[in-house]
């Protein structure tokens, strides 16, 4: 089998999320219906694996997924398409401009780019973290019509000040299940390496949220929390001591998917793509850490 790594760009607006199901379009679904149209002559049909699920209406500018071929499909890429003359591509950029130019492969959905994976890369296991970015216009802000699918229109203002400085304070390694949507048998524990809030020149607030992963909802969550304080809805501690809790609550609300945009997706160099892979597929517990008097990572 040779791998090959996609870079995925989408507008999640249209779609029922990245996770293929019956009867919905979604991101998954799309692109592995153009893989088994590519490879009707040369099965089995392809299947995809991504970095993280989306969920429904959430974009995306960098996902990042692979893709695993047989010698006879990498090799099918690289023959001239019958009535075709021009020059045989290279197998990645072959499939890259089949699956860009297949009918149902609509302006909402791009693959960016496609390149031979090094060895030990796998998409969702190798990543070290992945960074998510929420826009939201509150009252204060200036709201543009050509962007409403990408950014939430709130109706208040809110103190980006205080927002941020309770963002910071959620930083470290958790149990995130207060702020998860429970998957049975995942675990919820995640490193939470940056949140941040700012204002850009339009008045737009923006959250930034990086992580080594996260469960299902949780940048909404810790979204909601943040805008419940800034809206003076919520005391600036209570975010942590709900974390601390690890108990579901019904103190904020999850924000609506449409501010949420897949930013990046980070990897170690090659040589560690492997040994990060096979760390990660590892359950991850927390223990009392008597060096730093604080939680640690067992996996």
């Amino acid at each position: 089998m040779h791998r090959l790594r996609l870079d995925i760009a989408y507008d999640g607006t249209r779609f029922s999320g990245w996770a293929k199901q019956p009867d919905r379009r979604t991101v998954q679904g799309e692109l592995e219906a153009a893989l088994a149209t590519i490879f009707r002559r040369n099965p089995p049909a392809p299947r995809i694996t991504v970095a993280g699920r989306t969920d429904v209406g959430v974009h995306a500018v960098a996902q990042v997924a692979h893709v695993d071929l047989t010698t006879a499909q990498l090799v099918s890429l690289e023959r001239p398409r019958q009535g075709q003359h021009e020059a045989p591509r290279p197998a990645p950029a072959a499939l890259q401009k089949r699956l860009n130019g297949i009918a149902g492969l609509g302006a909402d959905l791009y693959i960016s780019h496609i390149r031979l994976a090094p060895a030990g890369f796998d998409a969702r296991f190798s990543a070290i973290w992945r960074r998510y970015q929420y826009r939201i216009a509150d009252t204060v802000a200036a709201r543009n019509p050509l962007l409403q699918n990408h950014t939430l229109w709130y109706p208040a203002e809110l103190n980006v000040d205080t927002m941020d400085a309770t963002a910071q304070s959620l930083l470290g390694l958790h149990d995130w299940a207060s702020y998860c949507k429970p998957r049975e048998g995942a675990t919820t524990i995640r490193m939470l390496q940056e949140f941040s809030w700012q204002r850009d020149n339009d008045g737009v607030l923006t959250a930034t949220v990086v992580a080594d992963a996260f469960c299902h909802n949780m940048v909404r969550a810790l979204v909601g929390a943040c805008v419940a304080v800034g809206e003076a809805k919520l005391p600036a501690a209570d975010p942590a001591a709900i974390r601390d809790a690890r108990v579901r609550t019904n103190d904020f609300k999850v924000m609506p998917a449409k501010g949420l945009t897949l930013m990046a997706v980070g990897y170690p160099p090659d040589a560690e793509l492997a040994e990060r892979a096979e760390r990660t597929r590892g359950l991850r517990v927390l223990s009392e850490s008597p060096q730093s008097g604080g939680l640690a990572d067992s996996n």
